[in-house]
């Protein structure tokens, strides 16, 4: 038998569904502050970003039909908006490079932050995040943020589970020396 999750905007989506725009609307109105920071953190930049929201809600639309509330509506826009961001860097050519094996016990793994201060820095680490390439800004924020494993940002990048892994150290390294230029960590 077919999980079918319980939504609590489940009535907006069968709504939705049928043809109401004022539905539409509401659903809009609900998830698109969130998923324009989804596309932000991928794409890094707010006008793209505010283009990956339109054309993700725009597809959710046309394929409500298709939703089976398999997952969440808003897990299932989620996916939408990701996808779509990630097809927005393609079109930037986005370069993630292949590593070999062995070069990875090689990348230290370090904690980066401080609790004191907290707001301030967290503030300084989404501007930092903002200066990472885009290959390492994208596998940092699907893997940190969006809460990816590496199994699965290799399938959406079409890269491989190792060169996820790689990119995500490698950001993790360069976030650290951003943040350590900018005397945001010791």
């Amino acid at each position: 038998m077919e999980a079918v999750y319980v939504d609590k905007h489940y009535s907006l989506v069968v709504e939705c569904k049928q043809g109401s725009k004022k539905a539409c609307y509401e659903l809009y109105r609900l998830y698109a502050k969130a998923m324009l920071n989804v596309a932000f953190r991928i794409v890094g930049n707010i006008a793209e970003a505010e283009d990956v929201l339109q054309e993700a809600f725009t597809d959710a639309f046309k394929r409500m039909k298709d939703f089976r509330q398999e997952t969440t509506f808003g897990l299932w826009l989620k996916q939408i908006v990701i996808h779509r961001a990630i097809n927005m860097l393609r079109k930037r050519k986005l370069e993630l490079v292949e590593i070999e094996e062995g070069q990875l016990e090689n990348i230290p793994d370090t904690e980066i932050i401080d609790d004191s201060d907290l707001q301030y820095k967290v503030q300084q680490i989404k501007r930092a995040i903002n200066e990472l390439p885009d290959g390492y800004r994208i596998v940092l924020t699907l893997y940190l943020l969006e809460g990816y494993d590496h199994e699965e940002i290799g399938q959406v990048l079409e890269i491989s589970e190792n060169t996820s892994r790689t990119q995500f150290l490698r950001a993790k390294r360069k976030l650290n020396d951003i943040l350590i230029r900018k005397g945001i960590t010791r």
